[in-house]
């Protein structure tokens, strides 16, 4: 019997790790994440389950926000996984590898300045929002029973009507059309090559992720304007830690530890 080729090979190099990604394409659905929450049992067939919409009716972003997307013009998907691997404490790390492999991939088409990830998992060019990550993990104990990474990337929309704040989009920036899918196997590709890296544990491998999320970080050099709970601040990045948390260094040198929507970037 001749072996269906993969709905993603045939998008640019290897793909024998895509092997094990089951793809579901979807027209019209209120959220991917939802999507695959909703899934049973018998229809996961493969590690990864990965719901691509052309269109969601209630997309979701941080803090409970809204997505705007037209439809079939942009890039939203969520990846489902058991990573039993990871502990509760250490689950950032994969909030670290989506991240990067996004910011990654969009760096192949948006050169200068070039995306950064603005903490803990936003992708911004300049003072504008390309896209965004959502995470929601179910735990058992002190592992990670399953996790959803829902992800909404602004490719090819020309033109932003709802009030969600500084959103841009690769076309606008390049004047570029994308092929959607072709952008959703390299970010794959990617994390797909983090998550390993993340399984065999190797301390050396994981430093360097750590690493260059760090480096990859929005305003990572010098002070900036941050808010917290109405009070408004200047103060440098010193460090992400394993956790999630943010720690900050304000003018009177002083350490300031943040948990996520606790702080808030001035822009």
């Amino acid at each position: 019997m001749k072996k269906e080729k993969h709905p993603l090979h045939g998008y640019g190099y290897g793909s024998s790790c895509l092997d094990n990604v089951q793809i579901i394409p979807l027209k019209e659905v209120d959220s991917t994440n939802s999507y695959l929450r909703r899934l049973q049992p018998e229809e996961i067939k493969k590690e990864f389950v990965v719901a691509v919409a052309e269109s969601q009716t209630a997309g979701r972003g941080q803090r409970g926000n809204s997505w705007e997307s037209e439809p079939g013009k942009n890039l939203t998907f969520s990846i489902l996984m058991r990573p039993a691997f990871v502990e509760v404490r250490e689950q950032f790390i994969l909030s670290q590898a989506i991240a990067l492999s996004v910011k990654e991939t969009l760096y192949d088409y948006v050169r200068s300045p070039h995306p950064r990830i603005k903490w803990p998992n936003d992708i911004y060019w300049n003072k504008k929002k390309l896209g965004g990550v959502l995470i929601e993990t179910d735990l058992v104990g002190k592992q990670l029973d399953s996790c959803i990474i829902g992800i909404g990337l602004n490719l090819n929309q020309e033109h932003f009507a709802s009030d969600a704040p500084n959103p841009v989009s690769v076309w606008q920036i390049t004047g570029h059309t994308l092929e959607p899918l072709a952008v959703m196997r390299n970010i794959l590709m990617r994390f797909l090559r983090y998550y390993e890296m993340i399984r065999k544990g190797n301390s050396h491998d994981v430093h360097e992720l750590v690493d260059r999320y760090h480096k990859a970080l929005f305003r990572r050099v010098g002070y900036h304007h941050f808010r917290s709970n109405g009070e408004e601040f200047l103060a440098r990045i010193r460090r992400v830690e394993p956790d999630g948390h943010l720690v900050l260094e304000d003018e009177g040198g002083v350490l300031r530890t943040y948990g996520f929507k606790e702080v808030e970037y001035v822009l």
